[in-house]
């Protein structure tokens, strides 16, 4: 047998909150997704005035940051690199903004953003996981 860390609630709240605060500081209204380690949602927060479309966006980017246990940005780069057979698989969202979430190195879920541009999601993604990382 092998020990399983878990995300928790209060876990995936500090990751949002470390995330919706890089959000707010850069006057961005996103959508902030955390999944488990099987890309199941644990925890969603809609900032005011954000695209609907961003819900199911910002899901999408967690969940394929969660079960690939990696960002969706390598991912894109895959992609745009010619490996279009990738765009082929379940659950593939190969577009930055989703990043696993990592604790005593293994994936305990994965944190996904929509609503601004791609690279600006990656950003606030990425101050989500650094939070549970500095152990926020």
């Amino acid at each position: 047998m092998k020990m399983k860390f878990v995300l928790t609630l209060a876990d995936a709240k500090r990751v949002a909150a470390a995330a919706a605060q890089e959000a707010q500081r850069n006057g961005w209204s996103v959508v902030i997704a955390i999944v488990d380690d099987a890309g199941l949602p644990i925890y969603l927060e809609r900032l005011d005035g954000v695209q609907p479309a961003s819900c199911d966006i910002a899901q999408a980017k967690a969940r394929s940051a969660a079960l690939f246990k990696r960002p969706t940005k390598s991912l894109e780069e895959t992609v745009a690199g010619g490996r279009v057979a990738l765009l082929s698989l379940p659950h593939i969202t190969p577009v930055e903004g989703g990043l696993p979430l990592i604790h005593e190195g293994q994936v305990v879920g994965a944190i996904g953003v929509s609503g601004v541009q791609s690279f600006e999601d990656g950003m606030v993604a990425k101050a989500g996981a650094d939070a549970l990382a500095a152990g926020i």
